[in-house]
């Protein structure tokens, strides 16, 4: 089995690369087939595919841990593989989310200055960056009614 700490930083280390290219695409047009599907699709994946390896490692702490009560999930998280496996957890789906935001944003014609500070925000604080994504659509939804 790998270790946790193995896939702490294989997998962070491929989601800082999808978020680096990610940033790329909101000025470089041509890249973006290229990348999106890569960011949106194969990297969180891969991270998935680890996740599950880092549960199924881990799952000799199921049986006094849980979703229901900080407590339970303190429980898990105090095993290496499933605090590992929350953190690529939150590694997948914010750059899933991510990439959403640069399509969303291409497909409303959205400048991307304006996308640009959602990303860094969805990197380290996934709903609040996806939060400002919310604001910056609605403020440009309404600022192109008035034109």
């Amino acid at each position: 089995m790998v270790e946790p700490a193995a896939l702490f930083s294989l997998a962070g280390t491929l989601a800082l690369l999808g978020w680096v290219a990610l940033l790329v695409t909101l000025f470089v047009k041509r890249a973006r087939p290229g990348v999106w599907p890569v960011t949106q699709y194969v990297i969180p994946g891969l991270i998935a595919v680890a996740y599950g390896l880092l549960w199924w490692g881990g799952r000799g702490a199921y049986a006094d841990g849980g979703f229901g009560s900080i407590p339970e999930v303190r429980v898990w998280f105090a095993n290496d593989y499933l605090l590992t496996a929350g953190w690529l957890h939150y590694l997948a789906f914010d750059l899933f989310i991510g990439t959403w935001i640069c399509r969303d944003a291409g497909t409303r014609r959205i400048h991307p200055l304006l996308v640009l500070p959602t990303l860094p925000l969805t990197f380290m604080f996934g709903p609040l960056g996806l939060l400002l994504w919310f604001v910056v659509r609605a403020v440009a939804r309404v600022t192109a009614s008035k034109e």
